[in-house]
């Protein structure tokens, strides 16, 4: 724990120089449009992501919606495959998995999940080109914002509203239509027919769009997000963070382009306030290493083409870590690093093979509430109700037995057929054929296999219950 970067109050490096202020005067960060290498990355990224999102909603598999998690029906279609409650513990492990992939790409890069991938930072991105769209560059902005209300400012704030409406409205459809049917909730909502609880969550997560990237935004990275609170802890000297090379930008300050910095005792940074003016959380990066910061890289690629218009090397911002920074270099493979990977490696190993091996035929026992009974032949008898699932896409036949059934008989239904994704509960009645019990209370397992593929099966356990003294 001893290279952790340790916590320290954050000052210019010039306190004498008034800070740039990145809020206007509405107390609103107006980013300004910039393009570069991240910025295109991010794009792409987020295109895809969002490409992901509202398009496979609307995929269809096998005569059904091709990811459907159906809680009234407590199935979940992945494509080919149906997962059960009883398949829960997979999800858990997935939730897992992504936790240590985060704690890995945190060690690795810092928080380039919150400025690449994270929805609340892709939604507010999309946000703010729909306000460059209908109000204008940041400076045009600006100056609508301070105007008084008239029909143009009218105008461009009813067009921006209604994009964003818009956007929420078909992010919050398409959200509960991955638990709805998306096709029929989407006629419902055209034709105004929706009510009951879907209604109330396309409303909600609406809502929650429209808020948490119109008008929160930066605060709900800030303020609310708790990775912003605990990231720092899983970094260290090696770690990629966005950063600015001060022993190269200072001491910062304007000059022509063709004066070189060393002619009139200044570092590379011209002072432009360009990094401040892209941020979206609305930062000085030059002021060091802060909470705030999400990593987005938007003020790297806005130095960078300041850099090239005055004819500098670029990497005055860049991804870097402290101990380059100081003069050092680099350990990409460290043992925080290699540990959090070798757990992610064997996790999803794991996962796959617990994919790989998941009986796709459930088998669940509940005992009778009785405890035992004797039958016409004089045998004492235990009563189950077994509860089988066919968890496959195509119609199945399963016998029913006992495990190691010497001194027992099972009775009742043994062949079921079952259509797809069928549940039936069977009740079945297990007779003990010796004379005398070795136990009160003796272990018992039924079995479930399929009839043409003996390997697919189930086993499940449950007590059967006799009197040592007849």
């Amino acid at each position: 724990m001893s290279d952790r970067i340790p916590v320290r109050l954050v000052e210019t490096f010039e306190p004498s120089r008034p800070k740039m202020k990145a809020k206007s005067s509405d107390n609103q960060i107006h980013t300004r449009s910039f393009t570069g290498l991240f910025r295109t990355l991010r794009l792409s990224g987020a295109g895809f992501l969002f490409l992901a999102f509202f398009g496979t909603v609307w995929l269809n598999w096998g005569g059904r919606q091709a990811v459907l998690w159906d809680l009234s029906e407590s199935k979940f279609h992945i494509f080919g495959a149906t997962f059960w409650p009883q398949d829960f513990i997979l999800l858990s492990a997935l939730l897992i998995i992504c936790a240590f992939g985060l704690f890995a790409i945190t060690v690795f890069a810092g928080r380039v999940w919150c400025g690449y991938t994270c929805p609340q930072s892709s939604f507010t991105w999309l946000f703010m080109w729909c306000e460059k769209v209908t109000e204008g560059e940041r400076n045009q902005r600006i100056k609508l914002q301070a105007a008084p209300w008239g029909l143009n400012k009218l105008l461009r704030r009813s067009a921006k509203h209604t994009m964003w409406l818009a956007i929420s409205v078909l992010t919050g459809l398409t959200f509960v239509g991955y638990f709805t049917p998306i096709r029929p909730l989407a006629n419902e909502l055209l034709t105004l027919q929706m009510g009951g609880v879907s209604l109330f969550w396309v409303l909600f997560f609406t809502g929650a769009t429209y808020i948490n990237a119109g008008w929160l935004r930066e605060a709900v990275c800030m303020h609310m997000c708790p990775y912003a609170r605990f990231q720092s802890v899983m970094f260290d000297k090696d770690t990629l963070t966005i950063s600015y090379d001060a022993a190269r930008g200072e001491s910062r300050g304007p000059r022509k382009r063709e004066v070189k910095p060393a002619d009139v005792g200044l570092g590379d940074c011209i002072d432009c306030h360009l990094c401040v003016q892209v941020c979206p959380t609305g930062i000085d990066i030059r002021d060091g290493l802060q909470m705030e910061c999400i990593g987005c890289a938007a003020c790297i690629d806005a130095c960078d083409s300041i850099m090239d218009k005055m004819g500098y090397a670029r990497g005055l911002i860049s991804y870097t870590s402290e101990h380059e920074l100081q003069g050092g270099k680099t350990h990409l493979l460290r043992p925080r690093l290699i540990g959090y990977s070798a757990v992610l490696v064997v996790m999803i190993g794991a996962l796959v093979l617990a994919l790989m091996e998941r009986p796709m035929v459930s088998l669940d026992v509940s005992k009778d509430r009785g405890l035992f009974r004797e039958n016409s032949q004089g045998q004492i008898e235990n009563i189950y109700s077994l509860k089988v699932i066919n968890k496959t896409q195509l119609r199945q036949d399963y016998r029913l037995s006992l495990v190691d059934g010497d001194g027992f008989q099972l009775q009742g239904r043994t062949e079921l057929s079952l259509a797809p994704g069928e549940i039936v509960d069977v009740p079945v009645s297990v007779a003990m054929t010796t004379d005398k019990p070795s136990s009160s209370s003796q272990k018992i397992s039924f079995k479930i296999t399929d009839s043409d593929e003996p390997s697919v099966n189930s086993v499940a356990q449950s007590r059967f219950v006799a009197p040592l003294n007849r």
